[in-house]
């Protein structure tokens, strides 16, 4: 069922113009995405946007940046195995010391993708259903939506 946007009454769905109205009906086309760049582009995209906690991050850049720091983690610890050195062990704190901030911001970013606080971030278990939810189409109030660049904002007044 498709109604008219400028009187609002019924209309077939391949009505070029309004029967009642005149008024010209625009056929709404499927969001684009914004998809630029590869695994490394979103994993380090946080190193890039160190202490940012404005803005919104999508659902890609927020798992690639955890994939990559378990990757990193499991490699540190398999050659801290293999050589039996602390060495490799202080290199893993050290990780852990340099990743802790852009993590809580790129977590911050997430939150704010999803129309939410990042004080949200605070609540673990609820943090892994709320990161793991679409973006929300159109701007919201921490800005443009990376992944539906240029899409209108559907949300009522």
């Amino acid at each position: 069922m498709v109604f008219c946007r400028g009187c609002g009454q019924e209309l077939h769905e391949s009505a070029p113009l309004c029967p009642h109205c005149g008024a010209p009906q625009t056929v709404a086309s499927a969001p684009r995405f914004a998809d630029a760049g590869g695994f490394f582009d979103y994993a380090l995209r946080p190193f890039r946007q160190y202490a940012v906690f404005s803005g919104r991050a999508r659902r890609k850049e927020y798992w690639y940046f955890l994939l990559f720091l378990m990757g990193v983690n499991f490699m540190l610890g398999f050659f801290a195995g293999l050589f039996q050195s602390s060495s490799i062990g202080m290199l893993s704190t050290l990780l852990v010391l340099v990743t802790f901030l852009p993590g809580v911001a790129v977590g911050v970013r997430r939150l704010h993708d999803s129309n939410r606080s990042g004080w949200w971030l605070l609540l673990p278990i609820v943090n892994l259903i709320l990161l793991c939810q679409d973006s929300e189409p159109g701007s919201n109030r921490y800005g443009p939506s990376p992944k539906y660049p240029g899409q209108a904002d559907f949300s009522a007044p």
